[in-house]
């Protein structure tokens, strides 16, 4: 039986073993195919932490992968991104055991990037943040220039390591993830109807929201709120929505406020002080200063305008 119990793997050593791997020739850095790995047993654990970054991109694998909220299927190219601390699980198919899996897991401790360029930047690509929520499925052309990079940094660690590798091997990896950033970026454009069944979603959660009683208890929604409700990332739904709306998804909440303020102010009789503390404002001038940043005009002053 399965240890529900998160195993953490400190170094990238402990994870070939537990995958009966030969030995890493970079204790710090590693390239595997899948196909060399054991598959999983009922005996093994299947919550994992790493206390390294992982990359992989499978192919046909019979696994699913719980991240988050959500569940991935490995049966087409689908790549995604995990950074230390992160916790998932991994369920094997017994059902539908791989034929023909391929693929490959690349691991990097934080320790090989000490004193680089990417020690400090590697934060700046939220896939390792939203990854988890949202995979990248790639075209055959992209799997391919994934592929090449890959292939360069494993020629590169198998070879004589010398005082130019780590630099060599650290260029190749920001051109990966420029690379995804760039892909990332196609599938926000690309995946029409799923991006936009999130953003029918979203409108949904916003309309209950402000309808409801949920303002007055709690003010207004956090976009961790949000993303949550949609089992999203905060990440990546903001960059989803830039990508399509030109608008963060605070814009996206506020514009719902303003909405529903001018509703009410054009229907009700209630003061702007009312209206503030049922759109969850402790106080009306806060209130009031976002409405007329929002509208160019103060609340009392939009009311006038429907007089």
């Amino acid at each position: 039986m399965a240890n529900n119990q998160p195993y953490r793997l400190k170094t990238i050593s402990e994870f070939h073993h537990l995958r009966n791997l030969p030995t890493p020739e970079h204790p710090l850095i590693s390239v595997v195919n899948v196909e060399d790995m054991k598959t999983f047993s009922d005996e093994e654990p299947n919550i994992f932490v790493y206390d390294f970054y992982f990359i992989a991109l499978k192919r046909n694998c019979a696994v699913k992968m719980k991240y988050g909220q959500q569940e991935y299927d490995f049966d087409e190219g689908t790549m995604f991104f995990g950074s230390p601390n992160q916790v998932f699980g991994v369920e094997h198919d017994k059902n539908n055991p791989a034929e023909k899996k391929s693929g490959w897991m690349m691991f990097i401790h934080p320790d090989f990037l000490w004193k680089t360029s990417l020690a400090k930047n590697i934060k700046q690509y939220e896939y390792f943040d939203y990854s988890v929520h949202e995979a990248l499925f790639l075209s055959e052309k992209e799997e391919a220039v994934m592929n090449n990079i890959i292939e360069n940094i494993r020629q590169e660690y198998h070879s004589n390591i010398d005082k130019f590798s780590q630099d060599i091997i650290i260029a190749q990896l920001e051109v990966m993830f420029n690379y995804a950033d760039r892909f990332y970026h196609r599938q926000f454009l690309t995946r029409k109807i799923t991006n936009h069944q999130i953003l029918g979603r979203m409108e949904e959660i916003l309309t209950k929201y402000f309808v409801g009683d949920d303002l007055l208890r709690n003010g207004l929604p956090s976009v961790q709120h949000i993303a949550e409700s949609l089992n999203v990332s905060p990440n990546y739904l903001s960059g989803l929505l830039k990508t399509l709306t030109g608008q963060s998804t605070q814009q996206h909440i506020h514009n719902k406020l303003i909405e529903t303020a001018k509703e009410k102010l054009s229907t009700t009789n209630l003061s702007v002080s009312e209206i503030a503390y049922e759109l969850g404002f402790e106080y009306p001038q806060s209130f009031s200063k976002l409405f007329k940043t929002k509208t160019h005009s103060s609340p009392l002053e939009f009311r006038a305008s429907f007089n």
